[in-house]
Order: structure tokens, then sequence, then C-alpha cells
């Protein structure tokens, strides 16, 4: 085969394997780059350490009194965590974190504190475009790279020896301009979608909320139920006091007794569900943590055999009402009680007498079962519907990190379209 052959196979190659799926045209000439997951790279680009590309620098301690007329923005390694009085870069930099959070790089456009619990790269300190700079450090995927220890933190002199490929300063520029233009499109699509996954949850929650308290009958008379954020009721539905439609109990467990691997469910305050060992209750129950941040948003629903954390509420042994249709009006209005009496959107406990005297619609049997049977149907299929969106999103991100490392490796050539307005 001919040189000029071999070099058509291979760009012919190059763009099936590319990530963009070969909508953006190779650079006109590759060389081998010496290492082997790089593979060939654009013939006039340099293979570098990442530490004769930038230096990092240590992020400063927060004192409490540089905090009088604060102004600077401050930032940690989950990004803005507060103000501060004066900046430790000046301009554009770069805060890529070092411990929690470690690998995370976040840009800024102008002078910013950077806590101790950051490096920094000021655009000073650096021969490199710094928004480049950016898309490169996101590229290496730093977060992998940790030093084993009770925080796992990212270690300076590991970044340093990342290999990545070094264009000129024009197309570092050119790389930057292209990538910025794309990953807003992609993020603000992906915005899109999570706007939408957030309307289909408030139509599921208001679906739920209105089944529950209202009925399936939109033409069925109504009576003023004698609670105030109830509201109105059927006609022929009752209001009744929870401590007269189930046993309610806390568990004796603590999270230190979850067991990887156990033989039964245990649940805590968390909407995860743990294992353990041993079972306490064998039955059908709806359970919901007593106090921590779980008030009011975790809800459980089983019926087999399970234990419970010593702060999490069991209800069980229904009287007049069945266990799921008690699951949905539970998880649906305990909000609207807790937060009687208080503007907090959060309450820190759960308090007995408050669900003893809880007050529970009590539509009949029939109807009971009917609201439980259309709740499943149909929030079934907002479930899939928000599946769906969650798995266009992943694939959006997907996209974004695939763009972002065939740029800034050399596998398309942007510099005519990142001068496209």
């Amino acid at each position: 085969m001919t040189a000029n052959v071999v070099a058509s196979v291979k760009g012919r190659l190059r763009n099936k394997a590319r990530p963009d799926g070969g909508k953006h045209r190779p650079y006109p000439a590759y060389r081998p780059s010496g290492v082997e997951w790089l593979s060939d790279m654009p013939a006039h680009w340099e293979v570098r350490r990442l530490k004769s590309i930038c230096r990092f620098a240590y992020g400063d301690s927060l004192p409490a009194g540089s905090r009088a007329n604060e102004n600077i923005l401050a930032y940690g390694s989950n990004g803005s965590v507060g103000f501060h009085s004066y900046p430790n870069t000046n301009g554009p930099c770069l805060i890529i974190g070092r411990k929690g959070s470690f690998g995370k790089v976040h840009y800024s456009s102008s002078p910013v504190f950077a806590i101790d619990t950051t490096f920094y790269v000021d655009s000073r300190k650096t021969d490199a475009d710094i928004r480049w700079l950016y898309y490169l450090l996101k590229s290496l995927q730093l977060d992998a790279i940790s030093r084993d220890s009770a925080v796992p933190g990212l270690s300076r002199d590991d970044a340093y020896q990342q290999i990545s490929l070094y264009p000129p300063l024009a197309e570092q520029r050119a790389i930057a301009a292209f990538l910025a233009r794309e990953t807003t499109k992609i993020d603000a699509l992906v915005s899109k979608k999570e706007r939408l996954i957030e309307l289909l949850r408030e139509k599921r929650t208001a679906l739920i909320s209105r089944a529950v308290t209202k009925g399936l009958d939109p033409n069925a008379p109504m009576k003023d139920s004698g609670v105030e954020w109830l509201g109105e009721i059927p006609l022929h539905w009752e209001v009744q006091r929870l401590r007269y439609l189930a046993n309610i109990k806390t568990g004796d467990r603590d999270t230190v007794d979850q067991l990887d691997g156990g033989k039964y469910p245990f649940f805590v305050r968390s909407q995860t569900v743990e294992r353990i060992d041993s079972w306490s209750f064998d039955g059908e129950a709806v359970l919901t943590a007593g106090d921590g941040v779980g008030v009011g948003k975790v809800f459980h629903y089983v019926n087999g055999k399970f234990d419970y954390h010593q702060r999490v509420y069991k209800f069980s042994e229904f009287n007049s009402v069945t266990g799921k249709f008690f699951f949905q009006y539970f998880k649906a209005m305990l909000r609207f009680e807790v937060l009687q009496g208080t503007a907090k959107s959060t309450v820190d406990s759960l308090r007995l007498p408050m669900l003893q005297d809880f007050p529970v619609v009590m539509p009949s049997s029939a109807e009971q079962h009917a609201i439980v049977a259309f709740l499943d149907r149909e929030t079934a299929k907002l479930d899939s519907l928000v599946a769906k969106v969650h798995q266009a999103i992943k694939l959006l991100k997907e996209k974004r990190t695939a763009l972002i490392s065939a740029a800034v490796t050399g596998q398309i050539d942007v510099r005519e379209e990142a001068q496209c307005t």
C-alpha cells in the first residue's frame, strides 16, 4: 500500500472511532504520540506532562476576621462557599478540588479567594490559555487520582505527572471558544430536561394529593373537612385521627447495626434501605423518619419481615384503612401537618402526639382500592417518562464529555468552527 493509501485508511478509521461520530473533520496530518492511550496526535502538537503546563498553588485558610466588608467570592472543593475580604488570585483562574470533592474543576473569570481544600491556577502563572486549560483538566478526570486516607484527596505530584497534548496558543484559544459555545448548547438542553423532570414530579405530587383527598369522581358532592390544610373532601368521606387507624411504634436498632449482605431489609432515616440479619416485625407496614433531614421526605411501604431504626416510626395493624392507601395519603399530606405553626420549610423531628392526632380521610374500602390502583397506573407512566428524560440527560452529558475529550486530544479540528458565530 502506498503512503497516501495508508493515510486515507487511517483517516477513515479515525473518523469512525471519534466520539463525535465524524461530524467534525480531523486534522490534515497526524503522527504517533508515543503514548499508548493517546494514539496519534496532530502533527504539530506536543506531548507534555501537566507540570510543564501549569502550577497548582495551595488555597489558604479562611479566617473568621476576614469576613468583615467581604466582597470577594470564596471557593472550596465544591464551588462557591461564601465571601472573603481579599483575593488570593488576580484575574481569570481555575479552582481544583484538593479534598472532599477532589479533582473538581471550576473556572472563574474574576479574582477569587481559594480556601485550603483547593488548589488554584492563576492565569498569570501559566503560558497556556486559561479557558483551554479548564477543558484540559476536565478531560484528565483528576477525580480518579487520589491518595488513600481518611479523607481522599488529590496529590499535586500525581496530578503533575498526567500526560496531555499541547497545541499552539492560538489553537488553544480556538478550542476553548469552540467548546464554550458547544457545551453551552448542551448545558442549555440539560437544563431544559431537568426542568421537565421537576414539572413531571410536581404533576406526580399533585396527582397523588388530589386522588387521596378528593377521590376519582370529579362530580362528587363535597363538604368541609374541618381541617384547614385538607380543605373540602367528598361528602360521604370521614376524617379519623391516626391513633384509631394504626399502631404506632419506633424501632430499637441503630445505624451501626446494618450489615452488608444481611438477610432482611433494615429501614433507617433515609430513602436508602440497608440490610440486617435480624427482624422485629413481619407484616404490612408504613415507615417514616422520626428526625433528621428525612422528616416528611422519607417513606416506605413494606409487607414482610424487616427491622427498623430507633428513630423510625412504624405504622401497622391498620384498621378501616388499607396500608397502601394510607401510604399514599401519608406520604402526600404529612408535610402539611408537620409545618403547622412554623415558617420553616423543614421540621427537625416528629412527636408521637402529633402523629396520633394526624387527620386521615376515610373513603370506603372499595374507593381506597380504586384510588391505589389508579395511582399505581398513572404514577408508573410518569415515572417512566422521568426515567426516559434522565437517560436523555445522561446521553447529553456523555456527549459533552466526549466532545471535550475529542477537542483537547486533537481528534477533531475545530479551528475554523471556532470562528463561526
